[in-house]
């Protein structure tokens, strides 16, 4: 570590900086339907994730390879353009944690990557057919793997308990929902925090301290876990309403079937060193559980605002890492006003967030937008919701309570002229 610079320095705060970001932006994947089904209590919950954040760090380095030497072209690349990459993927994370919404850390980083380098050398030095195969192909696949695989899982688990008492059978599904959590948040770090050592490693590539291809150094495995462990442990209770009580209502066996189904993604595209987004498998986990359960219905109005900051990620994050470098490559004072602007913005998104509190106190309550009978809710249910409640029976068990009894109903007579 000898010859780190003190702007290269500063690459690796930031980096750290983001893998912060990451953590809490992303705890929701993990703990969102455990917390939003009682069967964790939101503090002991993070905890848990933020620990198996830590130990997944450790166990594998295929994505970090994937950020590190795959996605655009080292040589050329100085330090400054990771800088500027990084800026553009922590603003596009605070504003989507400000406004709830579960969009793609992931494709944040890589998004800021390719916009900087592209402004800073140009589109050559982006390996296109790398962006296709491991971004843009597992960004589309795995939400809808992971979401047909809960909604089949959901359905075989009511079908199976169908004879069962229900209270038992909920006991027993939220004690597996702390197994298949605990499984979500070891997968989240073998994936999102390998992404922070492949930016890092890059960085130092860049910067002539290792040679190309070089594997993530130990102290950048240990910094990257520690800082998304930490980022996990404060929880972004935001984004963790939003996935636990705005997109659908779970029951113990919905989230038990979707977190499962999520990890097992996660967990087969790290092995294949993909670049996924956990975002993306979790939420497609989340939407097709929802879907699984007779009666279960997905408020397509919320989904549809998360699709599109799905697909805005890249570009946005992209376009604000490219202003970035135009800055940053007019020297040592462009870096000053790019960090600048970047303590800047973060302060105010923050003092902005304090005006609406959310916090482990809140995180269930049901003003979460989109929820049925939220009081305040301006966000209506939709037609395919309507529709599938309409053509859907309840479970054994629950009452329609949308049909009023006929005394209600029945308009009073005219009298008789």
């Amino acid at each position: 570590m000898e010859h780190i610079t003190l702007l290269l320095a500063i690459v690796i705060v930031t980096a750290l900086v983001f893998d912060f970001t990451n953590g809490f932006h992303d705890t929701a994947n993990a703990m969102a339907t455990t917390i939003s089904t009682g069967a964790m209590k939101p503090k002991t919950a993070v905890a848990m994730s933020a620990v198996l954040n830590l130990v997944g760090a450790f166990l594998s380095v295929e994505v970090a390879k994937t950020i590190s030497s795959g996605l655009v072209d080292e040589s050329g690349i100085s330090p400054e353009v990771i800088f500027a990459a990084l800026v553009g993927a922590i603003l596009w994370n605070l504003l989507t944690w400000l406004v709830g919404l579960p969009s793609s850390s992931s494709h944040a980083l890589m998004g800021g990557l390719i916009g900087a380098t592209v402004a800073s050398v140009g589109f050559s030095a982006v390996n296109g057919g790398v962006v296709v195969t491991k971004v843009l192909i597992p960004a589309i696949a795995a939400p809808l793997v992971a979401g047909i695989g809960a909604m089949i899982a959901a359905r075989l688990t009511y079908k199976i308990g169908k004879n069962t008492d229900q209270k038992a059978t909920a006991k027993g599904y939220r004690a597996g929902q702390i197994a298949s959590a605990g499984l979500v948040s070891l997968a989240h770090g073998t994936n999102d925090a390998q992404k922070t050592m492949g930016i890092i490693t890059l960085a130092l590539v860049a910067g002539n301290v290792l040679a190309p291809g070089s594997n993530p150094p130990m102290w950048v495995i240990v910094s990257a876990g520690v800082a998304i462990a930490l980022g996990t442990y404060l929880g972004g209770w935001r984004i963790i309403r939003t996935m636990g009580k705005g997109l659908t209502d779970l029951q113990p066996q919905q989230g038990f079937a979707a977190q499962t189904s999520a990890a097992s993604v996660i967990l087969a595209s790290s092995n294949l060193g993909f670049s996924l987004s956990t975002t993306h498998s979790c939420s497609g986990a989340v939407m097709g559980a929802g879907l699984g359960r007779k009666g279960g219905v997905v408020r397509w109005s919320t989904a549809t605002r998360m699709f599109v900051a799905w697909g805005l990620t890249l570009p946005a994050a992209g376009l604000v890492a490219a202003l970035s470098e135009f800055v940053t490559k007019q020297g040592d004072w462009g870096v000053a006003v790019v960090a600048v602007f970047l303590v800047a913005s973060s302060l105010a998104i923050w003092i902005v967030s304090r005006r609406q509190v959310v916090d482990h106190t809140n995180v269930n309550d049901t003003e979460a937008p989109g929820a049925e009978g939220a009081e305040g809710s301006e966000e209506p249910a939709g037609v395919v919701t309507t529709a599938i409640a309409a053509v859907t029976p309840p479970p054994a068990g629950e009452l329609r309570t949308t049909v009023p009894a006929p005394a209600e109903t029945e308009p009073a007579r005219p009298a008789a002229v």
